[in-house]
């Protein structure tokens, strides 16, 4: 059964920001590829600096053994554990330069927002993907053939929701725990860096 964990905000937010989490579980079923074009076209029209564009995705899926494997194979043990049951493997990389070669200060923002949208249209196919940090980024760069001015953003695996019980008993237990955010307040300033911001005293 499809683990439902929306968010305990305190104001309104759209239908698709609050069922948005990451799951580790995930079903064998093939992510179709109208889907998976989908979640790309998302990622296409988001906002970059000067319409730069910078994000680039490597994409595996296990219908292709091989490139499958492959992908597993450049994330870290701990997170092989459960991307391994992806049926849709990916990494995200960067240009660090704009297209007329001067340094892009924003690449790395602009190829998140990229993700972002890409992560709230899986939710409209019933797709949910979880990011990683933790992806062996010498050997993707090998791998994959990554050229120098680009950067290996983040892993990340996609599909639909399995069942908690298909991973190891700490990642089962990480699953069915509520979902948990910084306090508004906690983020957001004005006169100075770190000072609760005034709008909260006219809320």
């Amino acid at each position: 059964m499809p683990i439902q964990k929306p968010a305990l905000s305190e104001y309104p937010i759209n239908t698709l920001i609050n069922d948005r989490w990451s799951p580790r579980a995930f079903d064998s079923k093939t992510v179709e590829n109208s889907k998976l074009m989908s979640l790309l076209e998302a990622a296409r029209w988001a906002a970059s600096c000067n319409n730069s564009q910078p994000w680039r995705f490597i994409i595996s899926k296990s219908e292709d053994k091989d490139a499958h494997d492959k992908a597993v194979s450049c994330f870290n043990e701990r997170n092989q554990r459960w991307v391994k049951n992806a049926p849709v493997i990916g990494f995200v990389c960067a240009y660090k330069l704009m297209p007329n070669e001067n340094p892009n200060r924003t690449y790395f923002y602009d190829t998140g927002m990229a993700m972002a949208q890409l992560s709230l249209q899986a939710l409209e196919h019933n797709l949910y993907l979880h990011q990683a940090g933790g992806i062996l980024i010498d050997k993707i760069t090998a791998d994959y053939s990554i050229p120098d001015n680009v950067d290996v953003v983040c892993g990340f695996g996609l599909g639909y929701q399995g069942e908690a019980e298909s991973l190891p008993d700490e990642l089962a237990e990480r699953e069915l725990e509520a979902r948990k955010r910084n306090l508004i307040s906690e983020f957001t300033f004005s006169n100075k860096f770190g000072e609760i911001s005034k709008i909260f005293s006219n809320k």
